[in-house]
């Protein structure tokens, strides 16, 4: 479980990543464009999400 947390974690901050570079890169006037900016909120509160999830994570007990 906790491989799959930080899998869709990194995934969700590579969009991010992306989206980001997108405005910057293309146009700023995607940053005017409520659905765009929502998914890229959407996506950053995710990976941020995920990555809380793995850090309050009980450790898995290791058999002697």
């Amino acid at each position: 479980m906790k491989m799959y947390v930080i899998t869709t974690g990194v995934i969700f901050g590579l969009l991010t990543i992306a989206h980001v570079l997108r405005i910057v890169g293309e146009d700023a006037r995607l940053a005017r464009d409520p659905a765009y900016m929502a998914i890229t909120a959407a996506s950053a509160a995710m990976c941020i999400w995920a990555f809380y999830v793995v850090r309050r994570a009980r450790p898995v007990p290791t058999r002697s």
